[in-house]
């Protein structure tokens, strides 16, 4: 469980007790225009705390694959999920990642009572859930939470690249870079595409 970085006075007004099993939740990979987007909750241990942990987005590729696995190790229970491409487009890229937070939550081997959820908006959940802007950087749990959605995320795009390889999916990830809008300027739209996306969606209207 979480505890020592709520110390101070911060989170005073929180209502919880240090009785509470606390899970950190975040999701990574809104903002592309490829890929599920993914989310993961973390319980960390009280007793075994893990140096380093801040928003994965402050953090270098090698600094956060370095860390994933220590969480892994070290805490109560960690769990990973995601909301697929077509989820996306059919329920809107918030929706689907409060439904893979949702999904997250609920593949934890330890059932947690309280979710602290990076952002400003919580899935609906059995448990008391609160949203905290910038949790992924005051939050260690959520931190946690946010290293392992991202690392988790890159690992299914390096993947979607060995099938794909003309877009570039291991450099970019999936975001709308001047790379990536090329390739699919040359190679059309993919199943793993966000249709809903504006730049993907401006493409299949002109092909018709």
């Amino acid at each position: 469980m979480e505890i020592a970085s709520m110390q101070g006075g911060l989170f005073d007004d929180l209502p919880y007790s240090l009785e509470e099993i606390i899970c950190g939740v975040d999701e990574a990979g809104r903002g592309p225009l490829a890929g599920p987007v993914y989310a993961a909750a973390v319980i960390l241990h009280r007793e075994r705390p893990i140096a380093g942990l801040r928003d994965s987005k402050k953090l270098t590729e090698a600094r956060r694959e370095a860390l994933a696995p220590l969480i892994k190790r070290d805490c109560i229970a960690w769990a990973i999920a995601k909301a697929s491409e077509a989820e996306i487009d059919r329920l809107n890229i918030l929706q689907a990642s409060l439904l893979a937070m949702k999904r997250a939550v609920h593949a934890l081997e330890t059932i947690p009572t309280l979710a602290l959820i990076d952002g400003n908006k919580c899935p609906v959940m059995k448990i008391q859930t609160i949203a905290i802007v910038d949790g992924d950087d005051k939050i260690e749990s959520i931190s946690a939470a946010s290293i392992l959605a991202k690392t988790a995320r890159d690992d299914a795009l390096r993947k979607l690249h060995r099938k794909y390889p003309q877009y570039g999916f291991d450099q970019h990830k999936g975001y709308g870079t001047a790379q990536h809008l090329e390739a699919l300027r040359l190679h059309g739209v993919t199943p793993v595409h966000r249709r809903s996306f504006a730049p993907v969606r401006q493409l299949l209207e002109l092909a018709f």
